[in-house]
């Protein structure tokens, strides 16, 4: 078994500290991977509070801020997973069959 050396943990105080969702836009290593979706995940902004989870927590970097604060999902990248709809606390989140959107 190989020998790991620990590498130090950086101080985060405050939530500013933390890094805020993916490091590069969803198009920065392929153009679109979505076609195999089954279910999409559909953002309900009259329920969501603004926390960031699902912005956090996307496996693909598909949510994005919109400048006006609001979450958008950029379905050209999004996989369907689930997960933002799992972490959402409010229930801001729904994940609906895709072919109600062909």
């Amino acid at each position: 078994m190989k020998d790991f050396k620990m590498v130090p943990v950086p101080k985060l105080a405050r939530l500013s500290d933390m890094p805020m969702g993916s490091s590069c836009l969803s198009f920065h290593i392929t153009e679109g991977n979505a076609g195999w979706r089954v279910f999409r995940p559909v953002i309900h902004l009259d329920k969501c509070v603004g926390c960031h989870r699902c912005y956090l927590v996307c496996p693909d970097g598909a949510i994005h801020k919109e400048a006006d604060g609001t979450f958008v999902v950029d379905y050209n990248f999004c996989k369907g997973c689930g997960v933002c709809a799992y972490e959402c606390k409010p229930k801001a989140i729904t994940m609906e069959k895709e072919d109600q959107y062909v």
